[in-house]
């Protein structure tokens, strides 16, 4: 916390001034001091407000350039990315910053290959559940939610698959999934500009949620004894919501005990197992076409 410069003040006392005007917002119109769930509420709700992502590499800068729902803060490339990404960025309105590529000034992992093109934007908003799930004239609706998918590379990958198959959104969870980063945009290759991903605080909560819509909950299981095809046959007509577990602990004992039925992917042979974002677009496959 970066504390005001006071001169004509004690440290000690200059400290309890700036705690005094950081708490003024835990007191309700009354001056009654707040209920503590209702501070930690309204306190998150404005990190959630602060909070930014350096999106990198041409193709997912390109694809956060030309989407007119993203708030984007600041372009940082090199004079090669510039000439590539040209149309998109006087799409955009935006003055990027020209950068040395040795020295690319943007806190990235240095691992990161962001190809001499990074752009800070906020995280998108897709809206409630209820509507982006609600989905489209003539598309039956298809939802994929995570279970702890922790991985940015398999989010990615997974909200690639949920476009190309046409569904409605991937849901995680807020505090124990992949947040929206670069890695996980590059990884989407574009989907993330296109493929709704919502964050809910319970999981459970939003398959009840998604029941009540009229969704039939799957959950994936390597030990169950139906397929996906054979748990859809009949009603494929009908929204149908895939539940992908993390990688190795799979689905919780909750998320399993909410889900309609248990469901599994057909191996040929003994070695059956796919990796979470393999066996999401899979899954997905076999719910539309069997």
């Amino acid at each position: 916390m970066e504390i005001p410069h006071l001169p004509h003040l004690r440290p000690s006392l200059a400290l309890r001034i700036v705690g005094a005007c950081e708490n003024k917002g835990d007191k309700d119109m009354s001056g009654d001091k707040k209920p503590s769930w209702v501070v930690d509420k309204e306190r998150a709700r404005r990190a959630e407000a602060r909070e930014t992502v350096w999106l990198f590499g041409l193709h997912a800068v390109r694809d956060a350039l030309l989407n007119p729902n993203r708030e984007r803060l600041r372009l940082v490339v090199t004079k090669n990315a510039l000439d590539k990404l040209a149309d998109a960025v006087a799409g955009s309105g935006m003055e990027p910053e020209i950068a040395d590529p040795r020295h690319f000034p943007v806190p990235l992992d240095p691992s990161s290959v962001h190809q001499g093109a990074a752009l800070e934007a906020r995280p998108l908003d897709w809206g409630p559940v209820s509507d982006v799930c609600a989905g489209v004239p003539g598309r039956v609706p298809r939802v994929v939610l995570l279970d702890r998918v922790t991985d940015p590379h398999n989010v990615g990958a997974i909200l690639r698959s949920a476009e190309v198959f046409g569904a409605c959104a991937v849901i995680g969870m807020r505090h124990h999934a992949a947040p929206e980063t670069g890695a996980l945009a590059k990884s989407a290759s574009g989907a993330l500009e296109r493929q709704p991903y919502l964050r809910v605080k319970n999981l459970a909560d939003t398959m009840e949620e998604l029941r009540a819509m009229g969704y039939l909950v799957l959950g994936l299981d390597g030990e169950a004894t139906l397929t996906v095809g054979e748990a859809v046959e009949g009603k494929r007509d009908r929204p149908v919501a895939l539940v992908m577990g993390a990688e190795g602990p799979g689905l919780r004992e909750k998320t399993r005990e909410t889900c309609d039925a248990l469901v599994r992917i057909p191996f040929a042979d003994e070695f059956g197992s796919l990796n979470v974002s393999n066996a999401a677009a899979v899954a997905l496959y076999a719910s539309l076409n069997g």
